[in-house]
């Protein structure tokens, strides 16, 4: 069996992610996929997928 570990530094990685794929959504839509892998990858691992 594996041991559980935390994922809120992934939480707050998903966060940061999250504000900057919106900010670039709005300010500089030619950057938004930048921040797409980001934002999915460590919304995966704060819902421990990966």
């Amino acid at each position: 069996m594996e041991a559980k570990q935390s994922t809120g530094k992934y939480w707050a990685l998903f966060f940061f992610w999250l504000a900057a794929l919106i900010v670039l959504l709005f300010v500089y839509r030619e950057f938004f996929w930048l921040a797409l892998p980001g934002t999915v990858t460590y919304f995966a691992k704060g819902m421990d997928l990966m």
